[in-house]
């Protein structure tokens, strides 16, 4: 149970501005969270600390130590990169348009409204307020929407709405003031326009600009999608070409300057371009509207998500990369589902189509229909794969085809509402099992074409049901939010367990009810049991995702998946200030669209499969989970929610490594460590420094005895690397053993993150398996040449 927040897919930009540190890493806000790229290794991990707001502005120090975050209500929070946790917090009394460190790393520009505020950055001091105020520049006639430090830290540059560029010096403590006029501008030198250079991309607006100092260059990014990268200061077009139709709301360098960072938040969208050679270092791009289900492949290796969009993508869940997208779909996707081989993957969707997918080659292999168009919402399979199973909204039949050869075998009717579940009892999949708004839970003999064979009446519509891994129990949840237990064998409910209370909570902007008086939303429309069927998992309409345990019927854990004030159903309470005779506040749009940075307010028509009685909400997003999906390990569940998929994991996956710490990881370092008997150390330290000639000598130097300890205590990080030196040595090394003893507690020790990581470790394992099958067969060569040796002397001894 003990389930930590480990990432967020499915989203890997959604407005504001990005930035890159240490030239390889690109730190995205997403919504009230942030995302961290690192683009040589191709992984992305979420932080786990959250704004209380959707994120506008970030900023990085020049070392990548700290980052600033600030968000739409203003808060900011001062986060420590490495470790991943919040130093400091506090607020403005302005909205931030713009936020910078200096150079130096010691100053933290910020223009907050009209003001040009300078603090002192609070690095890893530990005081009561660690934010101080150094100077506040108050000349700007406009909001302040552009600064720039100058290399040595000592002036700093502002654009504002007011048509004006200012510059100011920061004077410490002590410092005469004889060189400014009012303390902000300086007059040391006669300032002119000598040039002016026009894009020629009427109508289209100046949206994202950005410049590398050292190469002189300039990337701006354009309203219609286009950007233009520009040599200055003869202004030379290098390039200009569309990367969307949309609005570019972020255009960055990196340190280089050989890589340029774009955003689009509409469309969710992440691109790293390399100028030089014209080619993608990244490109990522989230589902356009809410995930609507999930699916784990068989290894928990892979993440299937479909949405409203029409899209399926398929994720690598250590990485938190997309890897493939399928579009194929001409309306929202429904429900996917795995099958046993890993490499095909079923999606339904309310085109009428069930389609088959090979992950091999990335294509539409196959494609269920039938003779009228009908829109699925469920789906299932059997194990073997034979049968696959689909549920309608409209004609409320459940249709069953072959999967062999695509062909129509039955058509299985009796629901008088749409069908909202389906599964298979594992594990000898021999009912199908389906649930309805009709009130009913009902259990189908496929294979034997006996029909309904059984029904479970309910007071209330059912949403959804599930099997216990053992097949010995099932579990729907209905309407009045209660969560129904039964026996599918005797046919008897075991016993219920009354969740409105647990998953209550978050008020409407709509509401004209409180929280606690109001019934909407009071239900469970996803479950999913846990590897070992002990507790379940439960979401709904809620911003809590429950967790109960099956034997004893009581709550073990609320998850709550967002502190994100900017959705709707997060707040207890309503603030009254907030209701006007025009109606709530938040729902009024004063503002100039045009001038919107954030994420526009995505609305859709109702699709016609949500919940009975329900209302939209004037299209501002509402706080939910549509689906959840625990892993075939157990290790993880993930759920599909309005901010995008959030990953939970008992694995932990951010490890700190003391050896970090040291600044003097050098080979003499490694040879100390050897001489103390620090074998351990020894190792870690030769693999930071991916010496290939100290790795193998710090393997051998470890005695037989101490081999166990000393894998165990290898972080995951290293042991791709420790891998392959191990491959390597069993081609060269005399010691076959001892080499032999290393793989196999190694692989002991670190076995469940070697098969959870299978695809990333692929590579360094097949490299061992040769070698490993290489030596069998020499030595096998060799004994079988020896045995044949002694029997031959053997004989001739006999004959003598």
């Amino acid at each position: 149970m003990n389930y930590r927040f480990q990432n967020l897919l499915g989203a890997p930009y959604r407005g504001g501005n990005v930035v890159v540190t240490d030239n390889t890493l690109l730190i995205s806000p997403v919504g009230n969270r942030i995302s961290v790229t690192d683009l040589l290794k191709s992984e992305t991990t979420t932080l786990p600390c959250q704004s209380s707001s959707n994120i506008a502005r970030i900023a990085a120090s020049p070392d990548g130590a700290f980052l600033l975050v600030v968000d739409e209500n203003s808060r900011c929070l001062f986060v420590n990169l490495r470790r991943r946790v919040v130093l400091h917090r506090m607020s403005f009394k302005k909205p931030v348009a713009a936020a910078k460190f200096s150079p130096d790393g010691a100053f933290i520009a910020v223009a907050a409204g009209k003001l040009l505020q300078i603090w002192r950055s609070p690095g890893f001091r530990k005081e009561f307020f660690p934010f101080e105020l150094v100077r506040t520049f108050a000349h700007c006639d406009d909001k302040v929407t552009a600064l720039d430090w100058s290399p040595d830290s000592n002036y700093v540059l502002a654009g504002s709405k007011d048509l004006t560029v200012r510059k100011g010096r920061i004077l410490m403590r002590g410092e005469s003031n004889l060189n400014d006029e009012n303390g902000y501008m300086l007059h040391t030198g006669k300032w002119e326009l000598l040039k002016k250079d026009f894009f020629m991309q009427a109508p289209a607006k100046l949206t994202a600009c950005d410049y590398h100092r050292s190469l002189d260059l300039v990337v701006v990014g354009f309203s219609n999608g286009v950007f233009g990268l520009y040599q200055m200061p003869d202004f030379i077009c290098i390039h200009l070409l569309s990367i969307s139709r949309e609005k570019i709301t972020t255009a960055v360098f990196n340190d280089l300057g050989n890589w340029l960072t774009f955003g689009c938040a509409k469309l969710g969208q992440l691109l790293v371009w390399e100028w030089k050679s014209e080619s993608y270092i990244l490109k990522q791009q989230g589902h356009y509207f809410d995930v609507n289900c999930l699916a784990y492949s068989p290894d928990s290796q892979l993440l299937a998500t479909g949405a409203d969009d029409n899209k399926i993508k398929v994720w690598t869940v250590s990485s938190g990369f997309c890897f493939v997208t399928f579009s194929e779909h001409t309306n929202a996707v429904t429900a996917l589902h795995f099958m046993s081989s890993n490499h095909c993957l079923l999606s339904a969707s309310l085109d009428g189509t069930v389609r088959a997918w090979d992950l091999f080659r990335y294509r539409n292999f196959r494609t269920f229909t039938t003779p009228s168009s009908k829109q699925f919402v469920s789906l299932a399979s059997d194990q073997s794969g034979e049968v696959i199973c689909a549920g309608t909204l409209d004609s409320f039949e459940i249709f069953v085809w072959s999967m062999k050869t695509g062909r129509l075998l039955d058509v299985l009717s009796g629901h008088k509402g749409p069908v909202h579940g389906l599964m298979f009892s594992p594990p000898t999949n021999a009912i199908l099992t389906s649930s309805s708004w009709d009130k009913t839970v009902r259990l189908w003999d496929v294979f034997e074409g006996k029909g309904a064979v059984e029904t479970f009446p309910h007071t209330h519509d059912v949403l959804t049901v599930v099997y216990r891994p053992d097949g010995k129990q099932l579990a729907s949840s209905t309407l009045d939010g209660q969560i129904h237990f039964w026996d599918p064998i005797e046919g008897l409910l075991m016993y219920t367990i009354e969740g409105r209370r647990d998953i209550a909570g978050g008020r409407l902007v709509t509401d004209r009810r409180s929280a606690a008086n109001s019934s909407s939303g009071k239900c469970f429309t996803t479950l999913c049991y846990s590897a070992d069927g002990s507790y379940i998992l439960a979401g709904g309409s809620s911003k809590y995702i429950c967790v109960y345990d099956v034997a004893d019927q009581v709550l073990l854990r609320r998850f709550q998946i967002t502190h994100n004030l900017s959705l709707d159903g997060v707040l207890d309470f309503l603030n009254s200030k907030k209701m006007t005779d025009a109606g709530p506040l938040d729902l009024i749009d004063d503002d100039n669209s045009d001038d919107e940075e954030g994420v526009d307010k995505q609305t859709r028509g109702n699709l016609g499969y949500n919940l009975p009685g329900s209302m939209p909400n004037r299209g501002r997003a509402v706080i939910r989970t549509k689906c959840l999906r625990i892993a075939p390990t157990g290790r993880s569940w993930a759920a599909a929610t309005t901010e995008g998929v959030l990953i939970y994991s008992m694995d932990e996956s951010f490890i700190f490594d003391p050896t970090d710490l040291d600044i003097d990881v050098t080979p003499e370092a490694v040879d100390a460590a050897l001489n103390e008997d620090q074998p351990s150390r020894a190792l870690i330290l030769s693999l930071r420094l991916n010496e290939d000639s100290l790795i193998k000598k710090c393997i051998v130097a470890v005695s037989p005895a101490d081999i166990p300890v000393v894998a165990s205590s290898i972080p995951f990080r290293y042991l791709q690397r420790l891998i392959e030196a191990l491959a390597d040595l069993l081609e060269s090394c005399p010691h076959l053993e001892f080499i032999l003893r290393w793989c196999q507690d190694l692989c002991k020790a670190h076995g469940l993150s070697i098969q959870q990581n299978s695809r990333n470790l692929l590579p360094a394992l097949k490299s061992l398996q040769k070698s490993i099958t290489r030596l069998h067969q020499d030595l096998a060569e060799t004994c079988s040449s020896n045995e044949y040796l002694l029997r031959y002397l053997c004989s001739t001894g006999t004959k003598q």
